[in-house]
């Protein structure tokens, strides 16, 4: 984020205003997790794969006992997800997909095509209850949260978040319509959340930190509707 706590502008546009170390900083935290989760409006938006360039790091989570490259999980309650984003043309890791029946049923075919679905009845996805089922399917034990803001916030009031990783860039935005680190909602968080400063460094002018989050509470998943799950169609 920048100096005055903005992680894009206005218009939301990809985050470009860090150095190539932060780009790596992303890449190593991305590595170490058994799938890396974002929410649609921020895949949207960077219109990324989610991937590991060949080379060291793939090396290093084969060695960990891990897949080359993590499970990309996306998760969206509209399920309106465009099957031509790049990340749909890539079969670097499985590509798992939670949202809602409302996904319209001509998404629903395209998307089958090319990752797992599972489909809840509820309003919104669940999301203590989605890391349960990425812990219980796919033997999942971390997940990196890529965002965005409101995915994030989110996962915050929830009690879903150990750990940040925070890089503070040299740059001033302003502006209240630029979002923060927990979006552009006026309201507070439930309750404060306390951090405890881990890990420091410099990088140029560039500050990068790690925060263990204090957890208040376990959460557990709510009872909503057992979803439907659609795996990829055979070849």
């Amino acid at each position: 984020m920048t100096a005055d706590g903005k992680i894009t502008t206005r218009e939301f546009t990809p985050v470009d205003f860090t150095s190539r170390e932060d780009k790596m900083h992303l890449l190593r935290q991305r590595a170490l997790a058994d799938a890396v989760l974002v929410g649609h409006s921020t895949l949207t938006k960077d219109n990324v794969r989610l991937g590991l360039p060949k080379g060291e790091l793939r090396e290093e989570r084969i060695a960990r006992g891990q897949t080359p490259s993590p499970l990309r999980v996306i998760v969206s309650n509209e399920g309106r997800i465009d099957a031509g984003l790049k990340i749909f043309g890539s079969d670097i890791a499985p590509i798992v997909i939670f949202s809602t029946t409302r996904m319209p049923r001509s998404f629903q075919k395209l998307l089958r095509e090319k990752a797992t679905l599972h489909l809840t009845e509820a309003p919104a996805v669940d999301l203590a209850w989605m890391l349960q089922q990425l812990r219980r399917d796919y033997q999942v034990q971390t997940v990196a949260c890529e965002g965005g803001a409101a995915l994030f916030r989110s996962m915050l009031e929830l009690d879903l978040i150990d750990q940040l990783n925070l890089t503070i860039a040299p740059y001033l935005f302003g502006g209240a319509k630029a979002p923060t680190l927990t979006g552009l909602s006026t309201e507070f968080l439930p309750a404060s959340i306390r951090c405890s400063l881990t890990d420091m460094r410099t990088v140029g002018d560039e500050c990068i930190l790690t925060y263990r989050v204090q957890r208040r509470r376990r959460p557990r998943a709510k009872g909503s509707e057992k979803p439907e799950t659609v795996t990829p169609a055979a070849g």
